[in-house]
């Protein structure tokens, strides 16, 4: 382990912070408890000179914890349900960037 690792660990714990997600692989896969950060960030984009707010959502989730994550994949976080567009990970190594869409 390293800093990274240990403050992802330490993030994740934090009641206030994150949160208990199930995730399955490619969306049917037998579910695994895991602990999230979740943000859910709003994402203004244009469409023919309209612009359009879209809601987004992006888990952070500890490398150890889930060593693959990839589209199609899903996470259920109380009643949403979130499915993996794009995971990439951090520049340390230590933890997943996953895109989700509702």
């Amino acid at each position: 382990m390293n800093a990274f690792a240990d403050a992802m660990t330490a993030l994740v714990a934090d009641p206030n912070l994150g949160t208990e997600a199930v995730y399955r692989q490619g969306g049917t896969g037998a579910p695994v408890a895991v602990r999230v950060l979740r943000s859910s960030p709003d994402r203004v984009a244009d469409a023919f000179g309209t612009e359009i707010l879209a809601a987004t959502d992006i888990l952070s989730i500890a490398i150890t914890v889930l060593p693959d994550v990839a589209a199609g994949d899903s996470f259920a976080l109380g009643p949403d349900l979130l499915t993996v567009t794009h995971a990439e990970r951090d520049a340390s190594g230590t933890a997943w960037r996953v895109l989700c869409q509702r």
